[in-house]
C-alpha cells in the first residue's frame, strides 16, 4: 500500500522516500495530509482513484510512527460498516501489503483532498475534534458525490466496485 505524503505529514513520520515508489498495490494508491482541528493532529487520506477518504483525529507522536497500520485498520473498518463481506475483507487485507510513503504527490488528488477538509470542516463545526465519530464522519465524506477531472463520481459506490473487481 502506497501513501503519497504532503511536506507537513512527511515531517512528522519516520521514513518517507523522497524518490517516488512504484505502486504494488492492486486498490491503488492514496494521499495523505496533516490539519489541525481543536488544536489536535488530524490526518485526512484519500483514494487517488476513487477519492474515497478517512480522517483519523486526535494523532500524538506515537501514531505516526504506526501510522501505516492505523490507517490499513480503519479502511478495513470503514468497508466492514459498508457490509463488504468478511471473505472480501481478509482477501484485501492480503493484498494491501505493508504502507510505504513518499512524498510523490499529484495536484488533482490535494484538490480532492482540500475539498473533502472543507466538506469535513462543516461536518465537525460544532463537535471537538475528539470527540467526533471518525468512521462516521468518513461514511458521510464518502456519501457526498465529487468531481474528478470535470467527471461527478461516487467515492463510495467507486471504491465498493474496486473492491468487487479483486475476486
Amino acid at each position: 500500500m502506497l501513501l503519497h505524503c504532503t511536506q507537513k505529514l512527511s515531517a512528522k513520520l519516520p521514513e518517507v522516500s523522497a524518490i517516488p515508489l512504484e505502486n504494488l498495490s492492486p486498490l491503488g494508491s492514496w494521499h495523505a495530509n496533516l490539519y489541525r482541528y481543536d488544536r489536535r493532529q488530524c490526518v485526512l487520506f484519500c483514494h487517488d482513484d476513487s477519492r474515497y477518504c478517512l480522517f483519523l483525529p486526535g494523532l500524538v507522536k506515537a501514531d505516526f510512527a504506526e501510522l501505516g497500520r492505523l490507517h490499513r485498520e480503519f479502511f478495513l473498518a470503514s468497508l466492514m460498516a459498508l457490509a463488504v463481506p468478511e471473505a472480501q475483507l481478509k482477501r484485501l487485507a492480503m493484498l494491501l501489503g505493508p504502507a510505504q510513503f513518499d512524498l510523490n504527490t499529484d495536484r488533482s488528488v490535494l484538490g480532492s483532498l482540500r475539498t473533502a477538509n472543507l466538506d469535513l470542516s462543516w461536518l465537525i463545526h460544532d463537535v471537538h475534534a475528539l470527540d467526533c465519530n471518525p468512521l462516521g464522519v468518513s461514511l458521510k465524506l464518502n456519501q457526498r458525490p465529487t468531481t474528478v477531472k470535470g467527471r461527478w463520481i461516487d467515492p463510495e459506490k467507486m471504491m465498493l466496485e474496486r473492491i468487487m473487481q479483486l475476486q
